[in-house]
């Protein structure tokens, strides 16, 4: 009987890959149950031991995050550079060890003692009169995942478009977290034709706008350099014709955290390419600005620029 050497080899490279899946699953699965057993203060002291683990020892992704933050920086010292990769560690963990305590949330009063959520006058008077159909954007700045669950509680139930996780029990897991309180998520592939109906019925979709696009669609500039943008937020809001708010989540530094809303305007575009193109560099240019400011809370840890254009220009 011969063995095909080949098949045998991807047979083992698949069930060793399921095997980390597993692993890994089972390990955040236990680092869930055991922050949650801690108080917030203990979780926040964990989050700085895990993350400057990951920095110092670990390195994780350590010399892109230091040659993006370099390149994004090119006036700060090595130091200054150090310092926001250190404090983008620790929020990075930070962010993860609070999704894990989301379960604890169980109402509107358990998030208010967490968040507080400030608004520009156009957002207020969007809340006040009832209307629903909005379109979020947002990025992976500041703690996310917890102030999509505060918008939800305290706001209005919204709906997240996610990316599907190559860890399929993480994925699921996470997505049990993300709709364990009102709030609800589709992948992109369903995206278009359930984000349009969503709007047309009242209904709020968030969107993450400061991702890579695999689909490479789109290209501008993001902080500086030039890279793939995504457009899907500008597409729906211009489309649907209802209003663009981006909410930015920072840590107030005491355990709290603010999430900051504020209108992106579209009242000078109609839903045509030129004007969706506009619309997404309005926005980029707000992410820009919230991560010039406090670069730290931003997820750095990404490979942003992975898609520069410098391929399909080759080709």
């Amino acid at each position: 009987m011969s063995i095909d050497v080949n098949e045998l080899r991807a047979r083992l490279r698949r069930f060793s890959g399921k095997a980390v899946q597993r692993v890994t699953y089972n390990v955040i699965d236990l680092l869930g149950f055991m922050v949650r057993k801690l108080n917030r203060r203990q979780t926040v002291f964990l989050a700085s031991l895990i993350g400057d683990f990951m920095h110092h020892v670990i390195r994780l992704r350590r010399s892109m995050v230091y040659r993006n933050l370099s390149l994004t920086f090119p006036d700060k010292s090595g130091e200054e550079i150090r310092r926001i990769a250190r404090a983008m560690y620790r929020n990075v963990f930070a962010t993860l060890l609070e999704v894990l305590r989301l379960p604890l949330i169980r109402n509107r009063e358990d998030v208010a003692k967490l968040v507080d959520i400030e608004g520009d006058e156009a957002f207020r008077e969007w809340h006040r009169s009832g209307k629903r159909g909005a379109v979020l954007v947002s990025a992976h700045y500041g703690n996310w995942e917890l102030m999509a669950m505060a918008f939800g509680l305290m706001v209005n139930p919204i709906t997240i478009i996610v990316k599907r996780l190559r860890n399929r029990q993480i994925d699921r897991k996470m997505n049990e977290y993300r709709t364990m309180r009102g709030n609800s998520v589709v992948y992109p592939k369903k995206s278009v034709r359930e984000g349009l109906r969503l709007l047309q019925y009242g209904g709020v979709l968030a969107i993450l706008g400061d991702q890579s696009d695999p689909d490479e669609a789109n290209y501008g500039e993001f902080l500086g350099r030039q890279t793939t943008m995504f457009h899907g937020a500008a597409f729906f809001a211009l489309r649907a014709n209802v209003p663009m708010f981006m909410p930015i989540c920072s840590s107030n530094g005491d355990g709290r955290y603010t999430i900051k809303v504020r209108e992106v305007d579209t009242s000078d575009l109609s839903f045509s390419k030129a004007d969706t193109a506009l619309l997404a560099a309005r926005y980029t240019r707000m992410i820009e600005d919230e991560i010039r400011r406090r670069p730290e809370e931003w997820f750095w840890l990404h490979n942003r620029w992975k898609r520069d254009g410098s391929r399909s220009a080759e080709s």
